[in-house]
């Protein structure tokens, strides 16, 4: 009998390859044999596939079946190739007609009665299928995501029959229809809901503009919090490309799809017991960890003292690429990691150092040992370190507050149109501007050079520090829709460098 040949999809970080199933059925002992570099999972497709193919009504045949799984160097893992094995088998022995099966992409786990189940993966398949001319056709409960993407035929099954059928010109599937991206923003936390913290909230707004990380520095109960999780609703809102990026890192993570938060900017909160593997990804094969599941969104490390030292490290490299790359013996997968940080911290152990209630009782000694836990590359890295002071006596009882609503969206304005003025002049953000690009477009006065320069001699700022407060300054300059940096935005820029200036006291 001729080889039956039909196609899948396999799943190496954000990436689906195209797999090739080849079924050749040969005098022997009737076995099933799976090549192709497979693991457990694969292997054992070979009994749910058995199972699968009787239950259905069908004959699994008597002799030796040999399905190869190619390219053959690329390892295989999970269940998603057992609608396409069972197909080529089903093909090969001449069950259902072969000629249509090479014109097919099958993805989905078979259950014992033919019943397909999801699998994880879907949306990064379904794009990278779009370049094809092949039909690809998915399980039913991954209809939803399968649908973000396509802008052709993807069908969805929920039994093997109907794909039979489907083959054999005798029934049709159902198509999945295309989601458009919603238009509304949903109403997030305001930032309104914050009673004073000022100069906070100027901070934010800057970070949220320039796409500036951020460390917020005050003593327990002063907002820090509240402030952190206004960011990713103060952020424009994502472009559809953006979405399906984001929408895929999920996909192949462990929590799986979810459409109801399709469109938002992500905000992730590690707990600060989380492992290095858990920030960065990893195990095997290696899953994308908390730095990519923020990917164009925001993370937030609140108490960031109380991370691990050797966690906080693995977070260096990423902030300044954008990307994570997970090498293991078998597998070396690159993760996008284009995340806003947004860290938060006492000022010392009991929390009140430099507080006016004069409450702290931590010598200097303590003090620097705190800090020192954050290593200074990283704190290099930050590029706003913010004051969150404790509110004045009767702020939070005030009869007389009322909520102003208008300066969150006032707010979300500024932004959009500060970030407009950046993509026209560089087309990227503040942020990410290189160093010749900062040169170009955050040009100083002799006078405020000199200012930056003696700023940079006092608190010993590196070359990092210097390029990131020029980007601040042009951050600044752009919410006040200045054509050119001036006194007021660099000084503000040198303003939140809070941490730079208190290592020079201390």
């Amino acid at each position: 009998m001729p080889v039956a040949i039909t196609y899948s999809r396999a799943q190496v970080g954000i990436d689906a390859p195209l797999i090739t199933v080849e079924a050749d059925i040969s005098n022997g002992l009737p076995q099933t044999l799976i090549v192709g570099l497979p693991e457990t999972a694969v292997k054992e497709s070979k009994d749910r596939v058995k199972a699968a193919i009787v239950n259905s009504g069908f004959e699994m045949p008597s002799r030796r079946v040999t399905v190869n799984l190619a390219p053959a160097d690329m390892p295989k893992q999970g269940g998603r190739y057992d609608v396409a094995i069972a197909l080529a088998i089903l093909g090969a022995s001449e069950q259902i007609p072969k000629e249509k099966l090479a014109t097919l992409e099958l993805i989905g786990e078979l259950a014992l009665d033919g019943k397909i189940r999801a699998v994880n993966g879907i949306l990064p398949a379904t794009i990278q299928n779009l370049l094809d001319q092949r039909t690809l056709i998915v399980p039913e409960l991954n209809a939803d995501e399968a649908s973000l993407a396509t802008n052709k035929s993807v069908f969805v099954a929920s039994h093997l029959l109907e794909i039979i059928k489907f083959v054999d010109n005798q029934g049709t599937l159902k198509k999945a229809c295309h989601i458009q991206q919603p238009t509304d923003r949903k109403p997030g936390p305001l930032l309104s809901d914050i009673r004073g913290q000022h100069l906070a909230k100027r901070a934010l707004i800057i970070a949220a503009a320039g796409a500036h990380n951020i460390l917020l520095v005050g003593p327990p109960g002063t907002g820090k919090t509240m402030l952190a999780s206004r960011l990713s609703a103060l952020l424009p809102a994502m472009t559809t490309s953006e979405s399906l990026e984001v929408a895929s890192i999920q996909s192949i993570s462990k929590y799986s799809f979810d459409i109801s938060v399709w469109g938002q900017r992500p905000f992730r909160a590690p707990h600060h017991s989380a492992s290095g593997v858990a920030l960065v990804g990893g195990s095997s094969p290696p899953k994308p960890g908390e730095i990519s599941l923020a990917h164009l969104g925001v993370l937030f490390l609140d108490e960031l003292p109380e991370y691990p030292r050797a966690v906080l490290e693995v977070l260096r490299e990423p902030l300044e690429s954008g990307q994570i790359v997970i090498s293991r013996a078998s597998h070396h997968v690159a993760y996008p990691a284009k995340f806003q940080l947004v860290s938060a911290m006492n000022p010392c152990p009991c929390g009140y150092y430099g507080d006016s209630s004069n409450r702290c009782s931590c010598s200097l000694d303590r003090v620097r040992k705190y800090r020192s836990k954050i290593s200074g590359p990283l704190m290099d890295r930050i590029d706003l370190h913010v004051d969150v002071p404790s509110l004045p006596k009767g702020a939070l009882s005030d009869p007389n507050f009322i909520h102003n609503d208008a300066e969150h969206y006032n707010a979300i304005e500024l932004i959009e149109n500060a970030q407009k003025q950046m993509l026209d002049r560089a087309g990227t953000l503040n942020a990410h501007l290189s160093s010749r690009a900062a040169e170009t477009h955050c040009a100083l006065t002799n006078k405020d050079q000199k200012l930056l320069d003696n700023a940079m001699e006092r608190l010993g700022l590196s070359a990092r520090g210097y390029y990131k407060i020029l980007k601040i300054a042009r951050t600044c300059a752009d919410l006040s829709a200045a054509k050119h940096i001036g006194t007021p935005h660099l000084t503000e820029a040198l303003a939140f460098r809070k941490l730079d200036r208190y290592q020079t006291q201390l």
